[in-house]
């Protein structure tokens, strides 16, 4: 099959993409509203960008009211958010984070999670979440005819839980990919867990 993007509409584009560049992380975004509310929301089109500075990306797009979600909306005003890595026991929980919700309601007060203090950063992070990024805000840019905005924000603190990381015989910071296990998004209502790690050197 052979599929000319300029004959297909945004909507069949969207669900080809999404079905074929997989499997994606989740960035599982806490930002805060003017008035105090907490706004928790998945985001998978979503990527590391550099290391310095340590940026990261996602793509918001837009409400069914054709207004900007909030986890741009409050961080354009805020400058700052926090991006947890889910593992795949917490799927329910970040499928439901999803809901679209009046802008001064909290996704937070539907799930059984707990926040927890975030050492030296403005917004709390999830307990439950074995990696967490405290951001800034960098730059966003808006593009396409839909549109969407391009979150790019710069990693300020990062928080990773005990039980996954340890140093190798280098002395370097090593995370256990398995026992993070972070829940990747596939296409439609699909997701993944991550089930083996496996090496392939590159070549000299």
């Amino acid at each position: 099959m052979i599929l000319d993007f300029k004959d297909l509409s945004p909507n069949r584009i969207y669900h080809t993409l999404t079905q074929t560049v997989v499997p994606r992380p989740i960035a599982w975004v806490l930002s805060k509203s003017p008035h105090g509310t907490l706004n928790l929301a998945p985001f998978s089109y979503f990527t590391a960008i550099s290391s310095d500075p340590a940026i990261l990306m996602y793509a918001v797009g837009q409400k069914p009211t054709g207004e900007y979600k909030d986890s741009v909306v409050n961080v354009e005003k805020n400058n700052e958010l926090v991006i947890h890595i889910a593992d795949s026991e917490l799927a329910h929980d970040v499928t439901q984070s999803a809901a679209t919700l009046p802008n001064e309601a909290s996704e937070l007060d539907l799930l059984d999670l707990n926040l927890v203090e975030f050492s030296d950063f403005s917004l709390p992070r999830i307990e439950k979440a074995k990696v967490a990024f405290g951001c800034k805000l960098h730059k966003v840019v808006e593009m396409g005819e839909l549109p969407m905005k391009l979150v790019f924000v710069e990693v300020t603190k990062a928080y990773i839980d005990d039980e996954i990381i340890q140093l190798d015989d280098k002395g370097r910071s090593k995370v256990d990919a398995l026992k993070l296990d972070p829940l990747a998004r596939l296409g439609g209502a699909e997701y993944a867990n991550l089930k083996e790690v496996f090496k392939s050197a590159r070549p000299q």
